[in-house]
């Protein structure tokens, strides 16, 4: 048995408004009306990726916006988005962009390719 789109597409709503706080499978489950097993089950059949997954990648989004947009912290957006700790945002954060959150920040007044300085290399 599968969920209907409307189902879902109402419920990755409701996570998506969300996400901002420490957000559990078992809270969507709560909000769903069914069994975090049977959610999660169904979830994965209609987006292809786990529940978890998919709340994880959209707080990742979220807080690599932060670190362009905002001066805030490193450990304060950790926080704003549930992960337990800066730590633990910096492993997560660095597998999903393959760099450190401080990293990623100090990229985000660099112009594409300014390396190269417009100038193209013959080979």
């Amino acid at each position: 048995m599968s969920m209907p789109d409307d189902f879902m597409e109402s419920l990755l709503k409701w996570v998506n408004n969300n996400l901002q706080r420490p957000l559990r499978i078992e809270d969507v489950a709560k909000q769903s009306g069914y069994s975090k097993w049977y959610l999660q089950r169904m979830f994965t059949g209609w987006a292809g990726k786990s529940l978890g997954a998919y709340i994880r990648e959209h707080k990742l989004e979220l807080a690599a916006q932060d670190l362009k947009n905002t001066t805030d912290r490193i450990l304060d957006i950790s926080v704003r988005y549930g992960f337990d700790s800066q730590q633990s945002f910096t492993r997560t954060f660095g597998k999903k962009f393959n760099t450190s959150p401080g990293a990623y920040r100090r990229t985000k007044n660099t112009p594409p390719n300014e390396e190269s300085h417009g100038c193209s290399e013959t080979p």
